[in-house]
């Protein structure tokens, strides 16, 4: 009995990609790409919305000592988009573990607009008038004293409280009779 070879014509070659593979991989690439943009927006919306506290020479220092060295607006900028990141990840896991049926998409925004609120309010600050210094970045031309606190915690609640206005909007939009 001949063994029977298949056919040159026949076999596929390594390099060939099924269609229905490059469409998956371009659905999710397109998937990551919206996610960085929402990320990106996000934390640049609060950055124009507390463009305010850029009045206070003492935020205006805090940001000129943070790299890039000496410029104001991209460390804020920066500072801003890392912020919102807990903000977004929270979204992100409820609308990704979370059954979208009942109470549960309601839940899980309010308890990230509660639960991120930590970074900006107490994280942030802290880093700042307690983290920096340590690491050698002086910054604070008072003296980090009482009046620098307050102004960051202002800050921090500000941002904050930006940050949780969408996410209860839409809480409360999904409470409402019919939900979403």
């Amino acid at each position: 009995m001949p063994l029977a070879l298949p056919s040159l014509s026949a076999s596929v070659s390594p390099l060939a990609v099924s269609p229905l593979v490059t469409s998956a991989t371009a659905d999710s690439i397109v998937g990551w790409l919206w996610t960085l943009l929402l990320f990106l927006f996000l934390g640049l919306v609060a950055a124009g919305l507390c463009v305010p506290f850029l009045a206070v020479e003492r935020v205006r220092s805090l940001f000129r000592a943070l790299p890039p060295a000496g410029r104001t607006l991209p460390s804020f900028v920066a500072v801003s988009v890392a912020l919102s990141t807990p903000y977004l990840a929270g979204v992100v896991l409820t609308v990704a573990l979370v059954d979208s049926a009942g109470p549960g998409w309601r839940e899980g925004l309010l308890l990230t607009a509660l639960f991120a609120g930590f970074a900006p309010i107490i994280l942030a600050p802290a880093v700042a008038v307690i983290g920096l210094p340590r690491l050698g970045i002086d910054w604070d031309p008072t003296g980090y004293g009482p009046s620098t606190w307050a102004i960051l915690l202002a800050g921090g609640l500000w941002y904050a409280f930006l940050a949780a206005v969408p996410l209860v909007a839409l809480a409360v939009g999904m409470a409402l009779p019919g939900g979403y």
